[in-house]
């Protein structure tokens, strides 16, 4: 049951556009950067490392969408285009 929904939202995710994985990458660099940012924040360390689990967790989470999004064609797109 449960992998027949990861089998549905992964045939899901490959359907959107080449432009939709590039977005959800770039969310993916965002929350990378605030997961270690927020360490500079006057606020208690309890607190800063549930920041740093929730965004860290949704850099990883947005990096395998936009990798399953992409694919191997849309992967080898981008890399093309930064070079």
């Amino acid at each position: 049951m449960i992998r027949e929904y990861f089998v549905k939202l992964r045939d899901w995710l490959r359907g959107l556009s080449f432009r939709s994985g590039v977005i959800v990458a770039m969310v993916c660099v965002v929350c990378y950067v605030v997961s270690f940012a927020q360490m500079l924040l006057p606020i208690s360390v309890g607190m800063k490392g549930a920041l740093w689990v929730i965004f860290f967790g949704l850099a990883k989470a947005s990096q395998y969408a936009s990798l399953l999004i992409l694919g191997k064609a849309g992967y080898q797109r981008l890399k093309r285009y930064f070079k």
